[in-house]
């Protein structure tokens, strides 16, 4: 259990989380008198995998599909749906974080694309920044549940379990995310008195606007398509999407410009490598403490204390909760599924289920001070303080707790879908 004391006392002193990763595990290695070759060894082996490949894949896919002209269309359409309601502004933008999460799978992508396109225009309607902003951080934590998802890829990898399966799972948890984040919106949007577009879209708006917003909106379904039906992998939809995304863009939107692809495929290979040293490091971790059976004790202390499920996975939420407030969701899906997986196989919990259940727990840490990274990217865009925005956080965490207790204790949330289709 050193080791792991010994990593969290390294985050806190703010030590970069691949180093914290690595010096903890070359300790280890060096007091158990292992060769050091094995750091090497472990290192290459955690991201020799063919399914890692999968994360640049979707990565230059949100990032093709960002710089195609996808935000404005998709904007435009969620508010020809639902801009005439009261709070139509609010709504529209969580509808548009849905929309595009199924099309990046990212939470900060999909908070940077369309809080740049919303904020200003709620703030001309009079909508206060300190509730724009965290309404949007908020919306833009549904990237990675509703497919394709990075941490959910990266969890299936590691846990041994279907990827289509976790992505098709991700769905419903996903839509009552937002279903709760909307209803607080309009509740609050009557009390403070927030309009939305002063006349309803017509017939022909919404017509039109759906069939520009259609080719973008129809890729996820392209994806778990054919990644359920045994068309290609998971891994080779990876592919599927950045050829689907450059057509798109580049030759029926017309957006995409060969000048913009250097600057992509360089923000691409800058984020798969924070991605992959992070992995490689923690799969040397998961070597020591597998070595030093560490997740066996720690499945016998709660297993000697814990005899049933749902109180496990209270436990469980509270851990990731706090984890995923200092540790990004990359970090802590690494660190934690190891620890977590013997317990949970040993209670009988569903492990499509309990990649849910974690995954739901890491995003909701991503809008969660004090270091919630969608929190500083709109507030960036508002020019609102991470203080300013508290107030109208508060309710909004509220709102997701809520349905993460939903999603914990009715696992048929998650695994409906997955049975439907298998």
């Amino acid at each position: 259990m050193i080791y792991i004391v010994l990593l969290f006392v390294l985050f806190l002193i703010g030590i970069p989380i691949c180093f914290s990763l690595g010096m903890v595990s070359v300790a280890g290695i060096i007091q158990g008198g292992t060769p050091l070759i094995v750091v090497i060894q472990r290192m290459f082996t955690g991201a020799d995998s063919t399914a890692l490949i999968a994360i640049p894949l979707f990565i230059l896919a949100g990032g093709l599909m960002v710089q195609g002209g996808i935000s404005r269309r998709i904007v435009d359409f969620a508010d020809a749906l639902i801009g005439h309601f009261p709070s139509g502004l609010a709504l529209v933008s969580i509808l548009a974080c849905m929309f595009f999460a199924a099309i990046t799978g990212s939470a900060i992508a999909a908070t940077a694309a369309i809080g740049g396109i919303m904020i200003p225009i709620m703030r001309e309607k009079n909508y206060e920044d300190t509730f724009s902003a965290p309404l949007i951080a908020c919306g833009g934590s549904i990237g990675p549940i509703i497919p394709p998802s990075i941490p959910l890829l990266l969890y299936g990898t590691m846990a041994g379990v279907s990827v289509g399966k976790l992505f098709i799972g991700g769905f419903i948890p996903g839509i009552i995310m937002g279903l709760g984040l909307m209803i607080y919106s309009y509740y609050v949007g009557k009390k403070r008195h927030y309009v939305g577009r002063e006349k309803k879209a017509s017939r022909e708006e919404r017509i039109r606007t759906g069939k520009d917003a259609l080719l973008a909106l129809i890729m996820p379904i392209i994806i778990i398509g054919g990644i359920l039906s045994g068309i290609f992998t998971a891994t080779e939809s990876g592919a599927i999407a950045c050829a689907y995304a450059i057509i798109i863009g580049g030759f029926v939107y017309r957006e995409l410009k060969p000048s913009k692809m250097f600057d992509l495929f360089v923000d691409c290979a800058k984020s798969t490598g924070q991605v992959l040293i992070v992995v490689s490091c923690a799969s040397l971790f998961t070597w020591v403490i597998t070595v030093a059976q560490v997740p066996q004790t720690v499945s016998a202390l709660l297993s000697s204390t814990v005899s049933n499920k749902y109180v496990l996975l209270m436990i469980i939420n509270v851990i990731l909760l706090i984890a995923g407030t200092f540790i990004d969701t990359t970090s802590a899906l690494v660190i934690f599924t190891p620890l977590f997986l013997p317990l949970v196989k040993a209670m009988g919990i569903d492990l499509i289920h309990f990649g849910l259940v974690m995954a739901v727990n890491l995003t909701i840490g991503m809008c969660t001070p004090p270091l919630g990274v969608c929190l500083f990217v709109s507030g960036s865009i508002a020019k609102v303080s991470l203080k300013d925005q508290m107030r109208d956080l508060l309710p909004m965490l509220a709102v997701l707790l809520v349905v993460l207790l939903v999603i914990t204790y009715i696992p048929q949330t998650v695994t409906f879908l997955p049975n439907l289709f298998a």
